[in-house]
């Protein structure tokens, strides 16, 4: 599949939509989607839509991907100074790993189904991604061996952010993560680390899979 036409004018989508980080719209121009879902996806591979990728999962859509990268690296802006070690929370096929990849300094990366994880490390062996660490374990737990993280972004939401990922995040770094509100929706989240203690805002509604602990 030539990709590369489709990309632009997937890129060229998502700064209609908003997206004005050239690093951000680099990245997703540079990573080929259709790698990632299966070969009868492909033909939808790079339309703003999420695409089922097994084991009741799936693979975001690009807007949202764009936007909470975006949001991620909002700090890092202007101050010339690159994301450095990131922690993702629900690998799934490995596509948003291989997009983060290629704006931080290191990603570590967690899915908790055995089935995707090995899915995401096959899909990405091609990429050799030498900043890319690929883990198996509970993502609530987060990752203490890589902490702190300048960065924590996840793929799934729960009713409260776990404390351990506030704990993992180094002062100054900022988390992203889509939480449960009172009336059961998702509202896409954004936690900063600051001197003065943590501050969060809730931006706009999202849908994601369920945030769940444990190794499947």
């Amino acid at each position: 599949m030539d990709s590369a036409r489709v990309r632009e004018r997937m890129v060229a989508l998502l700064a209609r939509q908003g997206v004005s980080d050239p690093q951000v719209l680099a990245a997703m121009g540079r990573v080929e989607r259709h790698r990632f879902v299966d070969s009868a996806l492909a033909n939808q591979a790079y339309e703003d839509t999420s695409l089922p990728i097994g084991l009741g999962q799936t693979i975001s859509k690009p807007g949202v991907v764009a936007r909470m990268l975006e949001l991620l690296r909002e700090p890092w802006v202007g101050s010339g100074q690159p994301l450095g070690r990131v922690l993702e929370i629900g690998t799934g096929c490995g596509y948003q790993a291989a997009v983060l990849s290629a704006l931080a300094g290191e990603v570590y990366s967690m899915e908790r189904l055995r089935g995707l994880h090995e899915k995401a490390r096959e899909n990405l062996r091609p990429f050799r991604l030498a900043n890319l660490h690929l883990l198996l374990g509970d993502g609530m737990a987060g990752y203490p061996k890589g902490a702190p993280y300048a960065a924590i972004i996840a793929a799934a939401g729960g009713e409260a952010l776990p404390t351990t990922w506030i704990d993992q995040l180094a002062p100054g770094g900022r988390l992203v993560a889509p939480v449960c509100q009172p009336n059961g929706a998702q509202a896409l989240t954004v936690v900063d680390k600051t001197p003065t203690g943590i501050v969060q805002r809730f931006l706009e509604p999202v849908l994601f899979v369920p945030l769940k602990s444990g190794v499947a």
